[in-house]
């Protein structure tokens, strides 16, 4: 197969965010390789999907591999499988943290280390983490200690390897969603949801879609937190 179109990696692909990702860069002509612990099968040839769970270091080296197999080049990684329990921080148990540093840091350092040797081989890449506003804004609606603890690192992860991958090649940036319309907030939930952001509204699926892809085509733009999350970052109100 043509190894001329670009590819991106993106995981948590199955719904919501990651499969609004799918459809955004198959748009821009790229090809996709999509991730999630059950994705089901493409019938599309610009899509390969690969499951299983990236906080295993085998997964990330299968999804890598198959990606370089196939079409024998990986331009864009987008890390956007992750997990958000939310409690009171004395209510967290072992298994809330190792649930949400296994997928939020594991994964990410798993699939991202791969990948990033092969962009660093190619002399060009780019890396886009989905963070989450509450790692900088915390609010008393939604405690989230432990999400904000790993997540406030993907931040803190974003700037250090844009410096270190400045010279190469790679760029490495994030998109801090606020609350966005996808599957995992039921309806019912959403008209309370909304008064969370200044803008008093929930975001959609495609404005996260939107920001990842101009940091795409930003070609000056690395070390960028991109905050897509209706003024929530900016402060309390």
């Amino acid at each position: 197969m043509s190894t001329e179109q670009k590819v991106v990696l993106i995981t948590g692909a199955s719904q919501g965010i990651g499969a609004g990702l799918v459809e955004g860069y198959l748009s821009r002509g790229y090809r996709v390789v999509a991730n999630s612990r059950s994705i089901k099968p493409s019938t599309s040839p610009n899509v390969l999907t690969v499951d299983g769970d990236i906080s295993q270091p085998a997964t990330a080296e299968r999804i890598v591999g198959a990606a370089m197999e196939r079409f024998g080049r990986i331009d864009t990684l987008v890390n956007n499988a992750g997990v958000f329990i939310s409690k009171p921080f004395v209510d967290y148990s072992q298994d809330d943290l190792m649930a949400l540093v296994s997928l939020n840091l594991f994964g990410f350092f798993h699939v991202t280390q791969k990948a990033a040797a092969q962009m660093l081989r190619q002399g060009a890449g780019h890396i886009v983490n989905i963070t989450t506003t509450l790692a900088e804004q915390p609010m008393t609606s939604v405690p989230a200690a432990i999400p904000a603890l790993t997540k406030g690192g993907l931040n803190s992860v974003t700037r250090s390897l844009a410096i270190e991958f400045a010279g190469r090649g790679v760029r490495v940036n994030a998109v801090s969603p606020g609350i966005i319309k996808t599957p995992m907030h039921p309806a019912r939930n959403h008209e309370t949801l909304a008064t969370l952001h200044p803008m008093q509204r929930m975001g959609e699926v495609r404005e996260i879609v939107e920001a990842v892809l101009y940091l795409e085509t930003a070609a000056f733009v690395t070390g960028e937190i991109l905050h897509v999350d209706g003024g929530a970052h900016a402060g309390r109100w």
